[in-house]
């Protein structure tokens, strides 16, 4: 299943406008669904950030107004689950650790050569890729639970080992139990 839209929204944070464009270029010729907005300025990206949809930011972690990770815990608070991917020159295992408790999606040393793009841009196509299936499971778990909740049939949940995990009122009505009084046990307590 490929979850990734017809066009892929990329928020990329550099001080460094050249290299900002150099990798526009190369992300794009590796994906041609790749649409990437360009930002040397973390507090401007934050802006476009509440102004724009994006799928996917990537950002360079030592800039001079704020560090990568600084920017990423300024979007953590607002989109806690937007997949951002810390593409760094400057790496160490204390940046790496800093970044993951920070919440950071995905984390990529940059390197010399034009490789590193095509890197990259698998990086964000699965990180998207990722993300657009969770929302999508989430919205579909939300659609099971109202037709659950409202349906005007008793309906039962139960796990894979056929103990109850949940009972919709039409249910308890039915059997004279709560969902709580029947919660991990098995069919065999309501036949």
């Amino acid at each position: 299943m490929n979850a990734l839209p017809d066009t892929v929204r990329i928020l990329h944070v550099d001080d460094e406008s050249s290299f900002l464009d150099l990798t526009a270029e190369f992300l794009v010729q590796e994906d041609d669904r790749f649409d990437i907005v360009s930002e040397t300025n973390p507090a401007a990206a934050l802006d476009r950030l509440d102004a724009e949809g994006f799928d996917c930011i990537v950002c360079d972690y030592q800039m001079p107004s704020q560090t990568g990770i600084e920017f990423l815990e300024a979007v953590r608070e607002l989109h806690p689950s937007l997949p951002f991917i810390l593409f760094t020159g400057r790496g160490s295992e204390e940046v790496a650790s800093k970044a993951i408790s920070a919440g950071v999606t995905d984390y990529l040393q940059k390197e010399t050569g034009t490789e590193q793009y095509s890197i990259l841009a698998n990086r964000i196509t699965n990180v998207v890729e990722q993300d657009h299936a969770q929302r999508a499971l989430e919205a579909s778990r939300e659609r099971l639970s109202l037709l659950i909740e409202q349906s005007p049939l008793g309906i039962i949940e139960h796990d894979s080992e056929m103990n109850i995990v949940r009972l919709n009122e039409t249910g308890e009505d039915i059997l004279g139990y709560t969902e709580a009084e029947l919660r991990g046990e098995t069919w065999e307590k309501i036949v």
